[in-house]
């Protein structure tokens, strides 16, 4: 290996290595925003490692607000413009939050005449909390067992409140335990407080939906 072939190698696993270790998100796309490189703490936004990265879409991954900013540069990378272009993007991170931000690309390439690569980074600018789950839908009649259940009602006491038989409320106990896979009324009453079908912090307990689902 001659000694300028030797420089270029050394040069290129600094760079390499630099790019690693950017905090930055970054990533080297081809001209059609398909992940040719990326750094980890790109991969690390969409919750994977780099090399899993490689031939995704950018674009899938960081999900553009405005269409016509795409087209827009779609167009001018056609005509090989070489300016700094900027996307607004959204995109969901391990863990369920939603990030909002800037893809900016630069060209790059060796020759001016050369079908340039893009240099991606991402530019975080908030975040949006997970949207909270809603709560596991039981019928009106299964939504007030529960409530007696959790007011440590007897089987006996709940049918009476109810107007029901006591096979009646066995009935309903059973195929909410099935549902929710709940071995005993105690698991049962937890798992109703944790789907939110009971409000949470509340005495007397109360259901905090009727609905069927």
């Amino acid at each position: 290996m001659d000694l300028g072939r030797a420089d270029g190698v050394v040069w290129r696993n600094r760079a390499l290595m630099l790019f690693d270790r950017v905090s930055v998100p970054v990533a080297v796309c081809d001209v059609y925003g398909q992940v040719v490189l990326a750094n980890p703490a790109m991969a690390a936004e969409c919750g994977t490692t780099p090399g899993r990265l490689r031939g995704r879409d950018v674009l899938d991954l960081f999900r553009p607000q405005e269409a016509t900013q795409v087209e827009r540069i779609a167009q001018a990378l056609r005509l090989r413009h070489r300016s700094r272009y900027q996307v607004s993007v959204r995109w969901r991170v391990p863990g369920g939050a939603e990030r909002f931000g800037e893809l900016t690309a630069d060209p790059v390439s060796d020759r001016v005449d050369e079908t340039p690569a893009l240099l991606v980074m991402l530019r975080v600018r908030g975040e949006c909390a997970p949207p909270e789950p809603e709560p596991a839908r039981v019928t009106p009649v299964e939504g007030r067992v529960l409530v007696l259940l959790a007011r440590g009602a007897t089987t006996a006491g709940a049918a009476r409140e109810l107007g029901l038989s006591k096979d009646g409320v066995t009935y309903h106990l059973r195929r909410l335990s099935a549902r929710w896979n709940a071995a005993n009324r105690t698991e049962l009453v937890a798992r109703a407080y944790a789907l939110g079908v009971l409000t949470p912090g509340v005495w007397p307990p109360e259901a905090r939906t009727a609905e069927r689902g």
